[in-house]
C-alpha cells in the first residue's frame, strides 16, 4: 500500500523533491555517448529543416501532417517487439525518435519549446509520479504504484468541478489512443467503479444483442446506423476480452499475420493469378495452407 501525500497538496510536495533529486553518477563514456548521438540527430534534423538548403519534404511538414507518420512508426515498433527482432526494434525506435526530434524542431523554429524542454519535462514528471523511488512514499506492489500515479496525475491538473469527473478523465485519456486501446481503457475504468455485468453470460448476451442490431442495420442498407452498430459490437467484444484477460490489439495483430501467412501461400500456389479463380478452389488452397503451416509449427516444436 502506498503512503499518500496530503490530498490537496501532493503535486506541490513532490515538486519540492524534484529540485533536490540528482541523477546517479555515470562515467564519461556512459554519459557522453548518448548525448553526442542525440546532438548529432538534432543537428541533422535542423539541417533537413533549413529553409536555405534543407529537404523540400521535411520543410513542408507540420505537427498535423506528421501524425500519420508518428502512429505508423509506433505500430512498427510494436510489431518489432512482437517478432522479437532486436535489429528491427532498434531501427524502428530510431524512426520513432526521429518523429520526436522533428516535432521538437518545428516547435523550436516557432519559439514554443525544444527537445531540451521535452526531456526536462518528462524527467520532472517521472520523478514527481514516482515518490516511492525519489521521495519518502512507499509502494509495496504495482497496484499501489498505479493508484499513486493516478492520484498524483489528478492533482496535477485540477480542472473545474464536474458532475462526471471519471468520464471527463477518460475522454481526455483515450482521445489520442487507437480505438481498441481506448475501448479497453474505458471498459476497465468503469468496471472498477461497479459499472459491470455480474457474470460473463451477461457480456455474451450483449454481444448477441449488438450483433443482431448490426445485422438488421446492414439488411436495411442503413450505412450510418450500421457503422454505429459495428462500433457497438466491437466495444462489447472488447469487454469479452477484458473478462477473459485477453488483449484485443494483440489478438487482431496475430490474426492479421496469420491471414497474410496463409494468403501468401494461396497466392504463390496460383502464381499470383487470383482473379477468376473459383471460390471452391481458393477455399481448398486456403485449407491446405492452413494445414501446412500448422504441420510446420508442430515439426518445429518437436525439433526444439
Amino acid at each position: 500500500m502506498a503512503i499518500p501525500y496530503p490530498p490537496n497538496g501532493i503535486a506541490g510536495v513532490i515538486d519540492e523533491k524534484v529540485g533536490q533529486y540528482k541523477p546517479m553518477a555515470m562515467d564519461a563514456e556512459q554519459h557522453l555517448a548518448p548525448t553526442e548521438a542525440i546532438a548529432e540527430l538534432v543537428s541533422i534534423v535542423a539541417q533537413l529543416r533549413d529553409p536555405k538548403g534543407g529537404c523540400p519534404w521535411d520543410l513542408e511538414q507540420t505537427h498535423a501532417s506528421l501524425i500519420p507518420c508518428m502512429l505508423e512508426e509506433a505500430h512498427e515498433v510494436a510489431d518489432a517487439i512482437r517478432n522479437g527482432d532486436d535489429n528491427h526494434l532498434s531501427e524502428e525506435l530510431g524512426d520513432l525518435l526521429l518523429q520526436v526530434v522533428l516535432h521538437a524542431q518545428i516547435a523550436k523554429e516557432e519559439g514554443r519549446f525544444n527537445l531540451e524542454d521535452i526531456a526536462r519535462g518528462i524527467s520532472k514528471k517521472l520523478i514527481r509520479r514516482h515518490p516511492h523511488v525519489f521521495a519518502e512514499a512507499v509502494a509495496m506492489d504495482s497496484e499501489a504504484v498505479r493508484q499513486s500515479w493516478e492520484s498524483i496525475k489528478a492533482s496535477e491538473q485540477p480542472g473545474p468541478t464536474s458532475n462526471s469527473p471519471l468520464s471527463d478523465r477518460l475522454r481526455s485519456n483515450v482521445r489520442g489512443q487507437p480505438a481498441l486501446a481506448g475501448a479497453m481503457a474505458i471498459s476497465k475504468k468503469v468496471a472498477n467503479v461497479g459499472f459491470e455485468w455480474n457474470t460473463i453470460d451477461g457480456v455474451w448476451g450483449k454481444v448477441q444483442e449488438e450483433f443482431e442490431e448490426l445485422k438488421e442495420a446492414v439488411e436495411h442498407e442503413d450505412q450510418a446506423h450500421a457503422q454505429t452498430e459495428l462500433g457497438d459490437v466491437l466495444f462489447t467484444l472488447v469487454n469479452v476480452a477484458r473478462w477473459c484477460g485477453l488483449n484485443p490489439e494483440e489478438g487482431l495483430a496475430g490474426t492479421n499475420q496469420r491471414f497474410l501467412d496463409r494468403f501468401s501461400r494461396v497466392e504463390a500456389a496460383l502464381e499470383g493469378q487470383l482473379s477468376g479463380q473459383a471460390l471452391t478452389e481458393l477455399e481448398q488452397l486456403w485449407q491446405e495452407a492452413k494445414a501446412a503451416i500448422r504441420e510446420e509449427a508442430n515439426d518445429k516444436k518437436i525439433s526444439n
